[in-house]
């Protein structure tokens, strides 16, 4: 099965040159591309692609991305929610630990996942701590230094 990274491409590059009208058609038009994809997980993937729906000017609707500029200023707000949020960074091997402030966990969490960083997995969130599950080969250095490209303000040490 192809990689997270290379459907979300897919999908992008699918909808800036087709006609997308649903999701049942976009499923199919993956599935040509070669991936094996459950609806559930295209949802998720729409979602964080900030997919949305736009009038065609006739009697229907077509799927549409978010502009550079849109994006920009979203990552901007997700750069500002994890700031807010976070305590601390650690790692061992496979995990990242993210301390926060309590409550503040789901939105460094959401934060994390919208990032779309190659580097992890998924993301659990408690009241006041988060845990990202590192790909394999990937080092909490690895992670930290993309991070940081995101994030030039955070303020941990690698």
């Amino acid at each position: 099965m192809k990689e997270r990274s290379e459907r979300l491409k897919a999908i992008k590059k699918l909808i800036k040159n087709n006609r997308i009208e649903s999701q049942d058609e976009l499923l199919r038009e993956l599935t040509k591309e070669g991936f094996d994809v459950t609806q559930a997980t295209l949802s998720r993937d729409l979602k964080l692609l900030k997919v949305g729906k736009v009038s065609d000017g006739h009697a229907g609707y077509v799927y549409t991305l978010q502009s550079d500029e849109d994006r920009g200023e979203s990552e901007q707000i997700f750069v500002q929610d994890f700031l807010r949020g976070y305590v601390s960074i650690d790692w061992n091997a496979t995990t990242v630990v993210i301390k926060t402030f309590g409550g503040h966990a789901d939105a460094v969490a959401n934060a994390l996942d919208c990032l779309n960083l190659d580097e992890i997995l998924g993301t659990v969130a408690g009241d006041s701590c988060v845990f990202a599950a590192l790909r394999a080969g990937v080092s909490g250095e690895d992670f930290m230094k993309t991070l940081k490209k995101h994030i030039p303000d955070l303020e941990e040490d690698l």
